[in-house]
């Protein structure tokens, strides 16, 4: 069995093939840049040759591909961009023209631009397997897959004028009063929520037979970190991914059961302001404005039980993220959990995990895999 998940960041993409004839550490892996980072260097090229540049395609994340648009803007050149696609920056195509300058288009307007010697064309998407098929066929290494997991970060689609932080916010809440559970925030291709337009876009772009499933980030990365062998061994645990833009700090117990979690800007974070944080989920004292009206997204806390405090001999903190070293000193003295040996696949594994969870024909082959039950190494296997 042969399952692709990819985790879609702000600045990594980080891709695993997981074969069931291998153990975990031998599965295949890339760390390559993230979809907004690659289309933003393009619109940057685009800038420096003085071209306009046509976006197509669909809904993906933002962050550098929106700055890279609004810097093409402001240096003098046109972006034409289908409702689609313009959506990565903001639902509010009213917006997009009038206070971000885009020019929304039509797909037949879109069509006859295309090919266009003056306009530089982009098709926007997070998920690219053709591209992912390719750099795999680059080292003799057919991807036949029996499933595919991807993981993105969605805000989901806000009315107008509502916060979008807290519209997310709103969605966790509903969801894990649905099911206190990691599993409530993936999704086959489905049953993805409406509004969750990102995750929706994942599978218009998806072209396969292999089943799809689409989960949140930040519900992955807690998933993978729960792997690592010390934080599997607690009853519960503080795990906090320390992501390039985003920071979920999530308070559960080993059984899955979610007892409160946070998530902010990265950004708009210090050791310091971290630790406060971590302190206040920890004792149930944290509130939803504290996280909110600092420019995070805010928190949700479904214990009011106060826990142990946290230091090495106690509960402890779990970190993960490719910015975890803004922990490295924190009075919390943190455990940086290491599944299967690598960070940066935090997320991978986590996928794996919940597909298992809802897929039930995969759960048994992939709970062996990752309780060390079966396995080997890459020569015994079959190419």
């Amino acid at each position: 069995m042969r399952i692709l998940t990819v985790d879609v960041g702000t600045g990594t993409q980080d891709i695993f093939l997981y074969d069931s004839e291998l153990d975990i550490q031998n599965g295949l892996k890339m760390i390559m840049p993230s979809p907004t980072l690659t289309i933003s260097r393009r619109i940057k090229q685009a800038t420096s040759t003085g071209k306009d540049i046509l976006l197509t395609g669909v809904l993906m994340g933002g962050g550098p591909s929106d700055w890279a648009t609004a810097d093409h803007i402001r240096a003098g050149y046109r972006v034409y961009a289908t409702s689609a696609a313009a959506q990565s920056f903001n639902d509010d195509l009213d917006f997009l023209q009038h206070e971000m300058g885009l020019t929304i288009v039509s797909e037949e307007e879109a069509n006859r631009l295309i090919g266009s010697d003056e306009i530089v064309d982009i098709e926007l998407k997070d998920f690219d397997l053709p591209a992912i098929a390719s750099s795999f066929n680059a080292f003799g290494y057919q991807l036949a897959v029996d499933a595919i997991g991807v993981a993105v970060f969605d805000h989901g689609n806000a009315p107008p004028g509502y916060s979008d932080r807290q519209f997310r916010f709103d969605y966790l809440d509903e969801r894990l009063s649905h099911q206190n559970q990691l599993s409530t925030f993936a999704f086959t291709a489905d049953k993805i929520p409406p509004i969750m337009t990102r995750m929706q876009a994942i599978v218009q772009s998806y072209k396969g037979d292999a089943p799809l499933v689409v989960t949140d980030t930040a519900a992955a990365a807690i998933a993978g970190t729960m792997l690592d062998m010390t934080v599997r061994s607690r009853q519960q645990a503080l795990i906090a991914n320390v992501g390039n833009y985003h920071t979920l700090a999530c308070r559960i117990r080993k059984s899955g059961e979610i007892e409160g979690m946070f998530e902010h800007h990265t950004g708009e974070l210090n050791v310091d302001r971290l630790d406060k944080l971590l302190s206040a989920l920890a004792d149930s004292s944290l509130t939803h404005e504290d996280v909110f009206d600092d420019m995070g997204h805010g928190a949700l806390i479904y214990s009011s039980a106060p826990h142990k405090p946290i230091h090495n001999k106690g509960w402890g903190v779990a970190i993960t993220g490719p910015r975890r070293k803004i922990m490295r000193s924190s009075r919390h003295r943190p455990y940086f959990a290491v599944p299967y040996g690598d960070m940066m696949l935090s997320g991978c594994f986590g996928i794996l995990s919940l597909i298992s969870d809802i897929l039930p024909e995969f759960n048994t082959v992939i709970r062996d895999s990752l309780h060390g039950k079966s396995g080997g190494m890459p020569w015994e296997t079959t190419p």
